[in-house]
């Protein structure tokens, strides 16, 4: 499967952007994960995945691999919104 790099949001109001291969299942796998502890658009999460974080969003610092579990959504993230996470 292809790795892309995606926002995961969890019921418990996780939100979570690294890279998936397998978006399918009950638990999702991140690797090079980043959480958004904080993030401050004016346009929603959308914003999170179309723009990147902003420099008022606060990004937890990278881990190597983390398992979610109890998703609710997976965004697609643009190339220049998947910068802006890598370099926060």
């Amino acid at each position: 499967m292809e790795r892309r790099y995606v926002i995961i949001c969890t019921e418990y109001k996780g939100v979570f952007a690294g890279f998936a291969t397998d978006t399918s299942g009950d638990v999702v796998t991140l690797e090079e994960a980043r959480c958004a502890i904080y993030w401050a658009t004016t346009k929603g999460i959308f914003e999170l995945a179309a723009d990147g974080p902003n420099k008022q969003s606060k990004i937890g610092a990278v881990a190597p691999r983390i398992e979610l579990r109890k998703i609710t959504a997976v965004i697609d993230v643009t190339p220049a919104a998947q910068q802006k996470w890598q370099e926060a």
